[in-house]
């Protein structure tokens, strides 16, 4: 259940295994830990990653800006405590994210975390702005991507972004908005004490924008789900994801129409409704579909489309468990996942050409189900648990 900052005692547990004292004779309590996450109203890729480090402390609470228990069922036993923002926002507008981030970043600010030894916060937006309040205390940053919008994609938010009716009003004062919020930003990522980056282009851009060094680890990913029968029947491509504009679902689609082969669609989101209008008769919507249907699906499509540019790509990982390549377009976190000839194939543009013509090529290659799977597993969620668990034991022998 949330609620506005509760505080009771309790001793943490970092692990099943827990870390083991160096001097197991003396009273040392186990530190106590918390987590903290932008929102959770969705369930996506960060999202899996607050679920992880759930599960490794396991009564750490989480402490995020606004809630919605229908989107995470995942965290449904969690500790979770909302800011005041979850009170204050009418519901209608409580999840309108890009709305409020000088409120949000304000709101994880006044967090009052002085019962807590560790500090881990999951940000892509404002949880990285918590402060430390007692000495010693220590804050890991699992860093999704410094924020789009200010930074690595500002342009694009400036020129693209839609307010509806008040986007007359907005746009024009977006560039100073910006540069205050970069400032407070900047000033926010100076308390940190360890950068975690989850993935080889994040890591860049922390050190571009922020000026600090960090590791990556890249997200979990339950790799085992996935396991692709000995013996299946595969045709087709398959995409899956939030229907969002900047995951390029759109260029999939219009790469199916000109090379007339199958697509299937997989979940929902605000885009929906405009990428229907755009599909021909080769491409197939499913809306949101059930765990295990997912991975039917997955289990009986030849190829993996990737358009998008992400920050890392969760989906991109679950297709190669699941035995498929992926033709991805060659930026962003697909650099990580994907080389090209081996586990699946790159185009070089966001273009319907450079995309059509990666299928081509992909055509004409032979992929074995179970060496993709292989190659997946080394983003199994355990070894995200065992490099996150080694992150915390190290920042506490310092």
């Amino acid at each position: 259940m949330a609620s506005d900052q509760r505080h009771f005692s309790f001793v943490q547990d970092l692990s099943p295994r827990a870390i083991i004292d160096p001097m197991p004779n003396s009273q040392k309590p186990f530190p106590k830990i918390a987590i903290v996450h932008d929102w959770l109203t969705v369930a996506g890729g960060a999202e899996v990653v607050v679920e992880e480090l759930h599960k490794l402390f396991p009564k750490a609470p989480i402490y995020t800006s606004v809630y919605n228990a229908q989107a995470v069922p995942a965290l449904k036993d969690a500790d979770i405590r909302t800011t005041y923002l979850q009170r204050r926002l009418p519901g209608f507008l409580r999840y309108k994210h890009v709305l409020w981030p000088t409120l949000r970043a304000k709101a994880f600010r006044a967090l009052d975390l002085s019962e807590f030894d560790i500090i881990i916060s999951s940000s892509s937006a404002e949880a990285k702005a918590v402060r430390k309040t007692k000495p010693g205390q220590v804050h890991i940053a699992y860093i999704h991507t410094p924020i789009r919008y200010y930074w690595s994609h500002y342009e694009e938010f400036k020129n693209e972004f839609s307010f509806g009716l008040l986007t007359p009003i907005i746009r024009p004062v977006i560039p100073f908005f910006v540069k205050q919020m970069r400032k407070l930003d900047l000033e926010s990522v100076q308390g940190i004490d360890v950068c975690i980056a989850n993935s080889s282009v994040t890591q860049e851009r922390i050190k571009t924008y922020y000026k600090k060094p960090s590791t990556v680890v890249q997200p979990p990913v339950n790799v085992s789900r996935f396991t692709p029968p000995p013996k299946t029947e595969r045709s087709g491509y398959i995409i899956w994801g939030r229907h969002v504009p900047y995951k390029r679902f759109d260029l999939a689609i219009e790469a199916a129409n000109k090379m007339k082969v199958p697509l299937t669609v997989v979940g929902s989101g605000l885009d929906t409704e405009r990428l229907k209008s755009l599909a021909g008769p080769t491409v197939t919507f499913t809306g949101r579909v059930s765990d295990d249907e997912l991975v039917r699906l997955a289990h009986h499509a030849k190829g993996f489309l990737f358009p998008g540019e992400e920050d890392f790509g969760i989906a991109a990982v679950e297709a190669l468990a699941a035995g498929m390549p992926v033709i991805a377009y060659k930026k962003g976190g697909a650099l990580d996942i994907v080389q090209d000839g081996e586990n699946g194939v790159f185009f070089e543009e966001q273009s319907v050409e450079s995309m059509a013509a990666a299928i081509t090529r992909f055509e004409t290659m032979n992929f074995l189900p179970a060496t993709m799977h292989r190659k997946a597993k080394r983003f199994d969620a355990g070894l995200f648990r065992t490099k996150m668990q080694k992150i915390v034991e190290d920042s506490i022998a310092k």
